[in-house]
């Protein structure tokens, strides 16, 4: 992520494949590839390249199970063709851009979407003028200002859109959010230890962060991984010396724990 241009497809395979061994991350850009390469003519236009990828016999949105741990694991998006608007845009994006059809990501808070690359669309500027929106989690329909506003009116009743969620964000930011997804579905099936994998991940994105630090040991211990959380307080005894509790108190409770 600290790289100038950081590899999308790479970052994704690299979140499913923490705690799965089984998993290849290098292998997830030759499968995005491979997609393209199947895709067939779009003729450069967004519309034609949603409508082929989310549309009849595409992926398309999990509506069965969203909170399905696989659908935010890019190896188990391609696998089942099943996602959450994050996961799913973030195949388009990828594709997008081995078919010539550049696509950035929106992340419209509880819903996330994509838009066609334009002068009207500066990456985390609100956007200007007419700009062409895509839910890929719906089949990859078209959206215009209108109607991004009912579907997040459909999330959030009463509220309004503002302009600046409509923002495009960078592969940090998706990055962030589908950790933040993956944490949420693995903590609703209490998988505290892939939940513990996640918040090493979060915390790895943002190493001066001690609050992540902090979550992470706690994530540890959670998942019983005594010795594990003892030494991220190990570490937070010298960054974080005015902690109350002590880092140090901290670290040998849990020391107490593996005898």
């Amino acid at each position: 992520m600290a790289d100038q241009e950081p590899p999308l497809a790479l970052a994704l395979g690299l979140i499913a494949a923490t705690g799965r061994p089984e998993v290849d991350p290098d292998a997830v850009p030759a499968r995005l590839d491979a997609i393209a390469s199947d895709l067939g003519q779009v003729d450069g236009d967004a519309g034609a390249l949603c409508a082929a990828l989310f549309g009849a016999g595409g992926f398309t949105g999990d509506l069965g199970d969203y909170y399905d741990p696989r659908n935010s694991l890019i190896d188990q998006v391609l696998d089942r063709r099943l996602g959450i608007p994050i996961t799913l845009a973030a195949v388009g994006i990828e594709v997008g851009v081995r078919v010539g059809v550049p696509l950035v990501g929106v992340g419209m808070p509880g819903h996330f979407l994509l838009a066609e690359v334009g002068p009207s669309v500066a990456m985390g500027a609100p956007a200007e003028g007419p700009v062409r929106w895509f839910d890929a989690f719906d089949g990859g329909r078209e959206l215009d200002a209108d109607g991004c506003a009912r579907v997040f009116r459909r999330l959030h009743g009463p509220l309004r859109l503002e302009r600046s969620m409509l923002a495009a964000v960078d592969v940090p930011a998706i990055v962030e959010r589908v950790l933040n997804n993956l944490l949420g579905a693995r903590t609703r099936r209490r998988d505290r230890s892939g939940a513990a994998d996640v918040l090493a991940l979060r915390a790895a994105l943002a190493p001066t962060d001690l609050r992540r630090r902090s979550q992470l040991a706690a994530g540890l211990a959670a998942a019983g991984r005594f010795d594990e959380a003892a030494s991220i307080h190990d570490q937070l005894m010298v960054l974080d010396p005015g902690a109350d509790p002590g880092h140090d108190h901290l670290a040998t409770q849990l020391r107490a724990r593996l005898n």
